[in-house]
């Protein structure tokens, strides 16, 4: 979606909205690509679920951090336990270690997602792959208030590929892996499959990798979109 078509859905929307968290959230616009990007604000975000299909799975967790620039605020980490319908499949739970009796403490989506869209609002969003992210969030938008989610977002996966053809670097699918970048950026190792640790993991492969394309030169966000 281009930055125009973004706007522009953004504006239209907010018309039509009733009040409510997406109207507050669509009331104020995100960055504008041609900033540079050391001076735009962010949110880092990872999610964990009970499958790859937005229409039928369900949100586990939300882990996000806020970003000014290139200084990650840990101050404002967040991880949220999210309560779901029905029974967590067992070979997600084994993964993701979030059993039933853990995602009955949680809260209820509708809590835990306007909160999340108070520190999105007028920032931009950061995620690994980020098409999952968007998905289970545009989809859960929609089903609490009628609407999907707009938001300018970067994706620290596609910025790896093209890195890595730029250099026509030979690379596999599992090199793209957000630990794998990583290592290969001497990132701090976190454990996998926890939304915080790997929202945090995805905030500082993005300072990782605007730096190295950076390289004190200045560059607009949206060569990062």
């Amino acid at each position: 979606m281009t930055a125009f078509t973004l706007e522009w859905r953004r504006r239209w929307w907010l018309r039509r909205m009733p009040p409510g968290p997406l109207h507050d959230y669509l009331s104020v616009p995100p960055p504008n690509p041609s900033r540079d990007y050391r001076d735009v604000e962010y949110v880092a975000v990872d999610l964990e679920t009970t499958g790859l299909d937005a229409r039928r799975d369900q949100i586990l967790s939300i882990g996000w951090v806020l970003l000014s620039g290139v200084r990650i605020d840990l101050a404002t980490a967040r991880h949220r336990l999210v309560r779901v319908q029905g029974d967590i499949p067992a070979h997600t739970a084994v993964i993701h270690q979030i059993t039933d009796d853990l995602a009955a403490t949680g809260q209820d989506l509708s809590a835990a997602l306007p909160e999340f869209l108070r520190d999105l609002r007028g920032r931009v969003m950061i995620a690994h792959h980020a098409h999952v992210e968007q998905t289970f969030l545009s989809v859960a938008c929609r089903q609490l208030w009628g609407r999907g989610l707009l938001a300018r977002t970067v994706d620290t996966q596609v910025i790896a590929r093209r890195l890595l053809e730029r250099r026509q670097v030979p690379f596999t699918g599992s090199d793209l892996r957000l630990h794998a970048l990583g290592e290969r950026y001497n990132l701090p190792r976190y454990g996998a499959h926890n939304a915080l640790s790997d929202a945090l993991a995805a905030a500082e492969l993005f300072l990782a990798e605007a730096a190295h394309r950076d390289n004190g030169r200045g560059m607009r966000l949206a060569e990062f979109l």
